[in-house]
C-alpha cells in the first residue's frame, strides 16, 4: 500500500466547536437556522444559506446585525435586543441536547491519548459554551481549561473575532507555542511555529482566521455551504465531508480509530 503524502508535520491541533465538534441539531433541522427562521417567519421572512454563510463564525451581536442588514425595516418591528433575548431562550433548551459531530469524540480522544496538544477556539461565549458542552464530558473534558478560548475570553479583543486570526494565535499561545501577536509580523521562528499548527473549521470566517494565522486548515463544511461555491477552499489545505475522512498520517500524526463510542 502506498504511504499517504505528508501535507505538513503537525505538532498541535486547534478545533472550532459549533458545527465541527458538535452538530447544530437534535434532529435533521439545525438549531441556529431553525430558531432564527421560526422568529423570522412571523414577519414573512427567511434566512437563506447565502445569508447564513456570511454570519457563520461571527460573534452573537455582529451576526445578528449582519442578519438584520438583509431585511430592511425589520428592526422597526423587532429590535436586535428583543430578537437576541427570544433566540437565546429558544436555543438554550436545544443546546442542552446537542449531540457530537460524527467522528468528533474518537478524533479528540485519540489525539489526547497520543499526547498531541489540543485547544478549542469557538465563537460562542463562555455561557453558551458551558451550556452546549456540560453533557459531553467525554469530549470537552479532554481540553485543559486554559486551552479553551471563547468569544469573550480576555485574550480575544472585542471586534476581533473570526475572520481575524487572534483567537487561533491565542489558543496556540495557551498551548505554550511562541507564535507571536496578531499586531506584528511574526519572526521566522514564529511563522514556522504557526505552520506546525492544524485548525479544524466548518465556517468560512473560521477558515479565513486560520489561514491568516499562518496555520494549516482543514475545512469540514456543511453540504449546503459547500454547494454555494463547490470549487472554493478559501485557503484551506483540505476539504472534508466529515471528520472520519481525515487521515492523520497525512499530517504526521498518530492514527485515529473512528469507532463509534458508547456515549451512555
Amino acid at each position: 500500500m502506498t504511504a499517504p503524502t505528508l501535507r505538513a508535520k503537525i505538532e498541535y491541533v486547534i478545533f472550532d466547536m459549533d458545527g465541527l465538534l458538535t452538530t447544530r441539531s437534535t434532529d435533521a433541522q439545525r438549531i441556529y437556522t431553525q430558531v432564527t427562521n421560526d422568529i423570522l417567519a412571523r414577519y414573512g421572512l427567511k434566512m437563506t444559506w447565502e445569508i447564513k454563510a456570511g454570519l457563520m463564525g461571527k460573534v452573537q451581536r455582529e451576526a445578528s446585525e449582519y442578519l438584520f442588514s438583509h431585511f430592511p425595516g425589520l428592526e422597526q418591528k423587532l429590535s436586535i435586543d428583543d430578537y437576541l433575548t427570544e433566540r437565546i431562550a429558544m436555543q438554550d433548551e436545544l443546546f442542552r441536547r446537542v449531540p457530537p459531530m460524527r467522528g468528533a469524540v474518537a478524533l479528540v480522544q485519540s489525539l489526547h491519548k497520543a499526547g498531541v496538544p489540543i485547544a478549542l477556539a469557538t465563537g460562542s461565549n463562555k455561557r453558551n459554551f458551558e451550556l452546549k458542552t456540560a453533557h459531553l464530558p467525554e469530549l470537552f473534558g479532554l481540553f485543559d481549561a486554559d486551552a479553551i478560548l471563547t468569544a469573550d475570553s480576555p485574550e480575544v479583543r472585542p471586534g476581533r473575532g473570526k475572520p481575524n486570526p487572534d483567537i487561533f494565535l491565542a489558543a496556540a499561545t495557551k498551548l505554550g507555542k511562541d507564535v507571536g501577536s496578531p499586531d506584528a509580523e511574526p519572526t521566522a521562528a514564529q511563522a514556522a511555529e504557526r505552520a506546525r499548527g492544524l485548525v479544524f473549521e466548518d465556517a468560512r470566517p473560521g477558515v479565513a482566521a486560520g489561514v491568516k494565522a499562518g496555520m494549516n486548515v482543514v475545512w469540514v463544511p456543511e453540504p449546503e455551504l459547500l454547494a454555494l461555491e463547490p470549487d472554493a477552499n478559501f485557503g484551506a489545505k483540505q476539504v472534508l465531508a466529515h471528520l472520519e475522512q481525515w487521515d492523520p498520517k497525512e499530517w504526521g500524526l498518530p492514527p485515529v480509530s473512528f469507532v463509534v463510542p458508547d456515549l451512555k
